[in-house]
């Protein structure tokens, strides 16, 4: 379709340029020279006119034969929260051992080391009980 357009446009020009007489504006002729045209030829006003056209119909040929823009619609932007990070919960403290027993005693293990310091405390085991009075 477009390059009709533009062959009709080419055509147009052609008989626009065709129409206008050369003795409009002046011109050269053979013999004798420049001649100009003052108050001579056609209505057309001169070679200006042609000239104007001309341009208009070349003006329309290279917009018909320009490719067309294609602009793609711009990007869909999706705005995601920005992930949350959480220091995690701190461990429980291990299970501390807070007694060790030997045969004769044992040591117990005292304090928190935050608020008191650790201590062990040697508990001796108690006496073994006497023996029972002899029956008798």
């Amino acid at each position: 379709m477009k390059s009709v357009v533009a062959v009709a446009l080419v055509a147009v020009l052609v008989l626009t340029i065709a129409a206008v007489p050369s003795e409009a504006g002046g011109g050269w002729h053979g013999g004798g020279g420049w001649h100009g045209g003052h108050g001579h030829g056609c209505c057309w006003g001169g070679w200006w006119a042609g000239a104007f056209v001309g341009g208009l119909a070349l003006g329309a040929v290279a917009a018909a034969a320009a490719a067309p823009y294609y602009y793609a619609p711009p990007p869909a932007v999706v705005y995601q929260p920005a992930p949350v990070y959480a220091a995690p919960a701190p461990a429980p403290p291990p299970a501390v051992q807070r007694e060790i027993v030997y045969p004769n005693g044992r040591y117990v293990l005292y304090g928190d080391g935050v608020s008191q310091p650790w201590q062990w405390v040697w508990i001796p085991a108690a006496p073994a009980p006497p023996p029972p009075p002899p029956q008798g």
